[in-house]
């Protein structure tokens, strides 16, 4: 799938090169936005944004939703290094009352959906009027949860990405592209 010219980065000890430009991503976004809001027409939306990698693609998309929107943020910390860890931690609770309110949980990737899990299961979410959820990315070879994810940005292979919000160990956030481990 990589889609630019090969460019290749290093962050800390690794290699990364090319996958999603910023032009891809930008224009599937834009798409996911008009999903999104033909789906909930008339209607006042709850984006719940899973810090800190879903930031940049939150941004984006909301910026693409013609709708009443509220913005709130969860911190969930399940990475160590170029794999999951397994365990999440709520390191920045909801702090926004939701129940009653169509909520979108946007995840900037979704691999094993262990993080996903945990979002869904918070307390703060079972009184909402419904939840859906959005992702940048999708990795269905690695994914071992139940939950739909209804808004996909890209299906990509089990690999491991920087860029666009996401990180190896805390940098390449800012990158404007998507970069795999080389």
């Amino acid at each position: 799938m990589p889609s630019l010219k090969s460019i290749v980065i290093k962050l800390h000890d690794k290699f990364f090169e090319s996958y999603l430009s910023h032009e891809e991503l930008t224009k599937r976004i834009r798409e996911m936005g008009e999903e999104i809001e033909r789906d909930y027409a008339g209607e006042e939306l709850y984006l719940l944004v899973v810090l800190s990698g879903a930031w940049r693609f939150a941004a984006e998309l909301s910026a693409n939703i013609k709708l009443d929107t509220r913005i709130g943020f969860v911190k969930i910390s399940s990475y160590s290094g170029t794999a999951s860890s397994g365990k999440c931690e709520v390191q920045l609770p909801v702090n926004e009352e939701v129940e009653g309110k169509h909520v979108v949980v946007i995840e900037d990737i979704v691999d094993t959906g262990n993080t996903l899990e945990f979002v869904m299961q918070l307390s703060a979410l079972q009184k909402a009027k419904s939840v859906k959820i959005a992702s940048l990315l999708f990795k269905p070879e690695a994914y071992k949860r139940n939950y739909e994810v209804h808004y996909k940005g890209f299906s990509v292979p089990n690999l491991f990405v920087v860029g666009y919000g996401l990180d190896y160990n805390g940098l390449g956030r800012n990158l404007n592209d998507i970069y795999q481990l080389k």
